[in-house]
């Protein structure tokens, strides 16, 4: 009898990260706003500043843009949402933030 073949390894490929110092700190975000067309997506991460809202009108700082395609999109959301589902079987749910001026909802 013929074994049946087991499953097929996932393909790990290694890469060297390089990075000037800056890129390396990141930013800080606590908004991020996300348009598209066909090609693209256009991520904006944004800082919203509270202390500096006045008569009701919120103040946001692009932070950072990020440009991807809509394939290499799909990657991330998948990325993303498996990193989220282990860090909460970890430390537990996250509960999403209520507190955003409501100009941003």
């Amino acid at each position: 009898m013929a074994e049946k073949p087991g499953p097929t390894p996932k393909h790990q490929h290694q890469m060297s990260i390089h990075s000037d110092p800056e890129i390396a700190a990141g930013v800080y975000s606590n908004l991020m706003m996300i348009n598209h067309r066909k090609e693209e997506f256009i991520l904006d991460f944004l800082f919203v500043q509270p202390q500096a809202a006045g008569q009701g009108q919120a103040v946001a700082n692009l932070r950072s843009r990020v440009v991807a395609s809509p394939e290499h999109l799909k990657r991330i959301v998948r990325a993303m949402g498996e990193n989220l589902r282990r860090y909460e079987e970890k430390y537990g749910p996250i509960e999403e933030a209520k507190d955003l001026p409501k100009a941003l909802h």
